[in-house]
């Protein structure tokens, strides 16, 4: 981590990854970018579904190969690069056909190391293989939910997976939330975690700082008028009165609530459910 000197209020508690001692490469692979405008929290009539997002700086956007659907072919790690879209460092791989490919990068892998996608792969950090080869007690990154789905679990800095189980042509997986849910164990998933662990220690220092990535201010609601919120008005700083509990903006019961629909259809996949706010 970097730390910066006390030049103004904001720099004293600034902390910043080491990006200079980490990455190998300054400009991203141009054949697997492309550009784009960004939706900025809105929906195809333009209309606000996402509230505090808008602004920040221009982003190319990198093509991230989470499908893995080249198997048995080794693959060459060249660079550690910066992607502005996640906050896990992403590798530009070489395989040994000569076809290049942006992959999030694994933790504990360096630039020169090789990774294998494939049923007898062995277990190795970067590696990739059916649950069903994978013991219990390892951790799991970049999981499919059915095979040949394409990653779509635990992709963040740092984050990681564990397997708890094999039963029934099933793996279950304690993700990072606290869920226990069940895939079936022919998905493929990454063996290790995700690069960057780091990243949660970074402070912004200032206001700006979320005003370059896109995201804009948060309003308290206990700060607004009844007419805005459900926890506005009132003389000085007022509690939520005799509401059942914490609201949204629009109206809604917020934190510690269930918000699954009761039919949903990945329902009989959870075995144990997160812990809610409420809970914790």
């Amino acid at each position: 981590m970097k730390k910066y000197k006390p030049t103004s209020p904001s720099r004293r508690n600034m902390v910043t990854l080491d990006y200079r001692n980490t990455l190998t490469a300054s400009k991203p692979h141009k054949a697997l970018t492309k550009g784009g405008k960004r939706d900025m929290g809105r929906n195809n009539q333009g209309r606000i579904t996402t509230r505090h997002k808008g602004g920040g700086n221009k982003r190319k956007y990198r093509m991230i190969d989470f499908l893995f659907n080249k198997r048995d072919i080794p693959a060459k790690i060249e660079t550690v690069e910066y992607d502005p879209n996640r906050t896990a460092f992403i590798s530009l791989v070489c395989y040994a056909d000569g076809e290049r490919r942006y992959v999030v990068m694994p933790k504990g892998v360096k630039v020169g190391d090789t990774f294998l996608v494939g049923e007898n792969a062995p277990l190795k950090p970067g590696n990739r293989m059916p649950l069903h080869k994978i013991p219990v007690g390892s951790f799991i990154y970049n999981i499919e939910l059915k095979p040949n789905g394409g990653a779509k679990l635990v992709r963040s800095a740092g984050a990681y997976a564990q397997i708890t189980a094999h039963a029934n042509g099933y793996t279950n997986i304690k993700l990072p939330s606290g869920e226990v849910r069940k895939i079936p164990d022919q998905s493929y998933a990454s063996f290790g975690e995700v690069s960057n662990s780091d990243y949660k220690l970074v402070k912004g220092g200032k206001a700006g700082r979320s005003r370059w990535r896109g995201i804009r201010p948060t309003v308290r609601g206990s700060a607004m008028n009844p007419v805005d919120h459900p926890h506005g008005g009132g003389e000085g700083r007022q509690g939520i009165g005799l509401r059942r509990g914490p609201k949204t903006r629009q109206g809604k019961l917020a934190y510690g609530v269930k918000t699954r629909r009761p039919k949903k259809y990945s329902n009989h996949a959870i075995v144990s459910r997160r812990k809610t706010k409420r809970f914790k």
